[in-house]
């Protein structure tokens, strides 16, 4: 299972649980608490009619048959009667839902404003019971046993009489409710709290869904980073040193996981380069420091005097490349040291392309080639030194591949170089390969005596740049072309 999916199911999974158990305390909770509400309103309301009640029942116009004289029982009367048209915050009330009873001191039934229960014995019903004896009464009622939707709420309170004893509890007045009334609020009330939780838990999911996405990307681009870590690194194959890497930028531990990395990749990079140098410089020293050994035993023999000339000659020669070689080793590490090219002047390419051609025209002279220079090219801000080095190593390269009595030509055009030549080209399979380290093709001769750096030097100068190298055969001659990136000149 992917990272992403298993955090967010870990989300969903705990947000969920979270929801569940919170939604179902507030659902819980309605209930009991809109009827502890109705109850304590409840309590305020017997005791004021108690006290109300108070002189009738000392006077005895309470008692059963003889209520219609009590002046408490026709306004309680009254007050059954009465028409109500009430807008409770969006919810009608159209009935008034009290139902009111009054007990004497034995629990018979004086009073009752539904005319249900007059005369009956409710003194052992448990608010009856308990108010006679000085204590709280209070009791819920189903009027259908099975249906707890019919559940009635009765509270007392003790009607008090003065007599020569002091006040002494005559009877009891009750405060009936049905729960019902107030259910359509207890319903409200919990589908509000229901479709919050729904709201809710949408909110939670989409902040989890953002989260996942926000880590689940930094872990990917920790991931992209540590596999380009351990694959090839970039320029490797073009003969380039290795650049720099972005290391990732994001918060926190990852952070800190990705600069742990990088400080391996460095070290890894560096022990990598290492190895593969040595690998590649040793497999170029191995030719000429064996045909300098071989012509240095045969010299330690008689030899005539035209054969000494020839190994002596032959040590020479392989003297000369090793020098070639180790010099451009030396130019491709500083190179390779660099991260960038440093412009402290405008420089024309005109200007380097001729610099190039005056170091190469003798060598170019001696195997009866033609050097050309045509366009002009346009200025920037780029490292005079490295692009005359660039160019003369491609004049280099042309001259060693093209015919005696051709012309290799150097072409400009804003800021592009291209350096052409007539010789035989390369292989197809061979062109994406030009410009690694001691990647070579053979001369027209037969002969291989390239180091294959010259390209790579090329390459890595382009590098620096921020420009490409581009090599084409053209049929005949092989065309590289150099596309520097305009740089405009800080000054």
């Amino acid at each position: 299972m992917r990272l992403g999916i298993r955090l967010l199911f870990a989300f969903f999974l705990i947000n969920g649980i979270a929801a569940f158990f919170v939604l179902r305390v507030f659902m819980a909770e309605i209930k009991p608490s809109v009827r502890e509400v109705m109850e304590d309103m409840m309590v305020d309301t017997a005791n004021i009619l108690a006290e109300l009640a108070s002189d009738d029942l000392a006077a005895g116009r309470l008692k059963a048959g003889a209520a219609g004289q009590s002046l408490f029982a026709q306004q309680v009367q009254r007050y059954a009667s009465r028409p109500v048209d009430a807008n409770i915050w969006g919810m009608s009330k159209q009935t008034l839902d009290y139902r009111i009873y009054v007990t004497d001191a034995q629990g018979r039934v004086l009073f009752d404003s539904e005319n249900q229960a007059v005369g009956a014995d409710y003194s052992q019903w448990r608010d009856v019971a308990r108010t006679l004896r000085g204590e709280y009464g209070a009791r819920s009622t189903r009027e259908v046993e099975s249906d707890d939707a019919s559940s009635v709420m009765h509270v007392a309170a003790p009607i008090y009489v003065t007599t020569l004893e002091g006040r002494q509890i005559a009877g009891a007045l009750t405060v009936a409710k049905p729960t019902r009334t107030v259910q359509r609020f207890i319903d409200r009330a919990e589908r509000k709290v229901f479709m919050g939780g729904l709201l809710l838990l949408a909110l939670s999911a989409a902040v989890g869904v953002a989260v996942t996405l926000w880590m689940v990307w930094n872990v990917r681009r920790l991931r992209d980073y540590a596999l380009s870590v351990q694959g090839p690194a970039i320029g490797d194959e073009a003969g380039v040193a290795p650049t720099a890497l972005a290391v990732p930028q994001v918060p926190g531990e990852l952070g800190d996981l990705a600069r742990a990395m990088d400080r391996m990749r460095a070290r890894l990079q560096g022990r990598d380069y290492i190895e593969g140098y040595v690998r590649a410089l040793t497999h170029e020293l191995k030719s000429p420091v064996a045909a300098i050994r071989g012509a240095g035993e045969l010299l330690q023999d008689d030899l005539p005097p035209a054969d000494r000339a020839a190994f002596a000659t032959q040590v020479v020669e392989q003297s000369e490349r090793l020098q070639r070689l180790i010099d451009r080793l030396l130019e491709l590490s500083k190179l390779e040291q660099r991260q960038h090219a440093e412009g402290s002047a405008p420089v024309a390419l005109q200007a380097c392309a001729e610099v190039a051609i005056s170091q190469t025209r003798g060598r170019a002279a001696q195997r009866g080639i033609t050097l050309e220079l045509h366009g002009s090219g346009r200025s920037g801000a780029w490292e005079g030194e490295l692009v005359t080095m660039a160019v003369t190593n491609l004049l280099d390269n042309a001259i060693d591949f093209a015919p005696a009595g051709s012309t290799v030509r150097v072409e400009l055009d804003g800021a592009t170089l291209a350096v052409q030549d007539h010789g035989p080209g390369v292989p197809d399979y061979a062109l994406p390969r030009l410009g690694e380290r001691f990647f070579t093709t053979a001369r027209p001769g037969g002969e291989r005596s390239g180091s294959g750096l010259g390209l790579a030097i090329v390459r890595r100068v382009m590098a620096l740049h921020g420009g490409h190298m581009v090599v084409s055969n053209t049929a005949p001659g092989l065309r590289v072309v150099l596309e520097f990136t305009p740089r405009q000149h800080p000054g």
